[in-house]
């Protein structure tokens, strides 16, 4: 594949797309946020190939829903996503940003995120439904500091 690869906010239209491409990835969609704010959209040919999010909490954000087509895969398309994401994180003045993971915890430490015990987590983030009630107990979780520019 050598179509460019565009990073774009997501839209209500994207909804539908973003939904599917979690179902195929096995990911959770029940708690994705009526509002895509902080959303981003990764597309080919006008075509939703990933997608990746933040959930803000008080100074904090939770990156979310970070997923691939995998006909698209090792073309860098989480890595633009999580880009974004990070780019709307100091855009937004955000201390941190806090994931759970269950499969790429390697990955994120390549980008920079450290695993830390949940007992770090602060207490508006851990009620998220991500935290609270989405994801297992067995999640790994992770942070990274956002340096503010």
């Amino acid at each position: 594949m050598s179509e460019t690869i565009y990073i774009l906010p997501a839209t209500d239209s994207n909804r539908q797309a973003i939904i599917n491409l979690l179902q195929g990835a096995k990911l959770p969609v029940d708690d994705l946020p009526v509002e895509l704010n902080n959303f981003f959209v990764a597309c080919v040919n006008e075509v939703v190939v990933g997608a990746a999010g933040i959930e803000l909490y008080e100074t904090y954000g939770l990156l979310r829903s970070l997923v691939v087509n995998g006909n698209c895969r090792n073309l860098s398309v989480a890595a633009k996503l999580v880009e974004a994401v990070e780019r709307k994180a100091v855009e937004l003045r955000l201390a941190g940003i806090y994931l759970l993971t269950e499969t790429a915890q390697g990955y994120f430490e390549k980008k920079g995120y450290t695993v830390i015990n949940r007992g770090a987590v602060p207490l508006a983030v851990k009620q998220s439904s991500e935290f609270s009630h989405v994801c297992p107990v067995t999640a790994v979780v992770m942070r990274k500091d956002i340096a503010l520019q």
